[in-house]
């Protein structure tokens, strides 16, 4: 039984929304799915992938195979759209503010295919009101439907908005197990969107209200980021006190009621290191925390390099000449190759732009560096970068590097504790 959803368009084919047409896909629900990259439409319709996610190419191949899933590059109807596209921010006036040109495009994209009865959801991470805002696009584009804002229950599209709740490197799983916040514009909107999620997730679905839906996401994700502020300054003040910050946390959270999560070398993701600002923007007088966790972490690269360059300078000092540097790591987390917003990727390209030509990369997860470090740097393997290294920068706590033997001969800037009580 599909409910009606004999075929489902999926609005963007990354990181979230390739494994989402996927979950739907395996079903045997009919799922289109819509890319502006030829390139990634190619891929998917060949029965492979474009990013790295565990069981994703068996799935997209499967699928592809059954007939269930197939991508494109031109809008065609469906009975529901899905629209997962990016939404970074832009430099303002108070800091960081959301940039909805994505959303805007997919919208008007979609806009000439849509009927009387489609349901049109927003999964992208967006600040209070975007849905909204999606709704009046396609309002404009057209005038002969009704929709939600103007007509309300009675209106020909529904419309919501149910962010996502998944860990990179689990997305198969948390799809389907991960309870579902899903916000209408009116209570029929939350409802037909409930019924098209129940086909495919085991988790709860719970209706609430659009805006709700969408602070819901961005609260999460702020509560992170809060408390891996506190971790990161906290990393500071222990580095000033000659205290070692992972014995610290350790012993710390032998107390029952506390939890203090890990530092590491700033956040990225296009999760937590973003939506944050979404709150900021909207509310920017009454969001102090929140925008002071997030200048926390934005800062700690600046330390880490800071280390390094000290490093460094220790090194010429004592031979005279440049050091040879490896980082270890550029995704923003460990054991996948996002490197969207990674502090990693951002410590990387400083240090070979201070030091060009003197700076390896060692990443299990990406086969050529990206553009901005490919003429500055050179990916290494593991072994050689260890044995030519005069300093160490882990960035990353791939497991990869877990099961290494702590490097000796090198100094050692350990940003992840993986190597604790033996970094400098």
């Amino acid at each position: 039984m599909t409910a009606g959803f004999d075929k489902v368009c999926m609005v963007g084919l990354g990181y979230i929304g390739l494994p989402t047409a996927v979950i739907f896909a395996l079903r045997g629900i009919k799922v289109v799915g819509l890319d502006i990259d030829p390139v990634t439409v190619e891929t998917i319709n060949r029965g492979e992938t474009h990013i790295v996610e565990p069981g994703l190419d068996d799935a997209v191949r499967r699928t592809v195979e059954a007939g269930s899933l197939r991508a494109t590059t031109v809008p065609e109807p469906a009975d529901a759209f899905l629209i997962a596209v990016p939404t970074p921010f832009l430099a303002g006036d108070d800091g960081l503010v959301p940039d909805l040109s994505f959303i805007e495009s997919a919208a008007h994209s979609i806009a000439p295919v849509l009927k009387p009865g489609d349901l049109v959801i927003l999964e992208s991470t967006s600040p209070v009101g975007a849905t909204e805002r999606m709704a009046g696009w396609l309002a404009e584009d057209r005038p002969d439907l009704t929709f939600p804002q103007a007509h309300g229950e009675a209106s020909d599209i529904r419309i919501a908005h149910c962010p996502e709740r998944i860990l990179p490197g689990h997305a198969l799983s948390e799809l389907v197990s991960n309870d579902r916040v899903i916000g209408g514009m009116t209570e029929a909107c939350a409802d037909r969107a409930a019924k098209l999620y129940r086909l495919a997730v085991e988790g709860a679905c719970i209706e609430t209200d659009c805006r709700t839906a969408e602070l819901a996401k961005l609260a999460e994700n702020s509560f992170r980021d809060v408390n891996i502020a506190f971790a990161n300054e906290l990393s500071l003040i222990c580095d000033k006190l000659g205290v070692n910050v992972w014995e610290l946390v350790q012993l710390a959270n032998r107390h029952p009621r506390v939890n203090i999560l890990q530092p590491g070398p700033g956040v990225g993701g296009h999760c937590i290191a973003v939506d944050p600002w979404f709150i900021v923007s909207e509310a920017p007088e009454d969001a102090r925390l929140i925008r002071a966790a997030r200048e926390i972490n934005d800062a700690k690269p600046d330390w880490v390099i800071a280390k390094a360059r000290k490093a460094a300078d220790e090194h010429v000092a004592k031979t005279g000449a440049l050091p040879r540097i490896t980082c270890f790591g550029l995704a923003f987390k460990a054991n996948i190759d996002d490197l969207r917003e990674s502090p990693a990727l951002e410590i990387a390209t400083r240090l070979a732009e201070a030091y060009p030509g003197q700076v390896d990369i060692v990443e299990p997860f990406i086969e050529e560096l990206p553009p901005v470090l490919a003429t500055r740097a050179r990916l290494a393997r593991p072994s050689e970068a260890v044995n030519e290294s005069d300093i160490i920068v882990l960035l990353v706590d791939h497991d990869d590097f877990k099961a290494m033997p702590v490097p000796q001969a090198a100094r050692l800037i350990d940003t992840r504790g993986v190597w604790a009580g033996h970094s400098s």
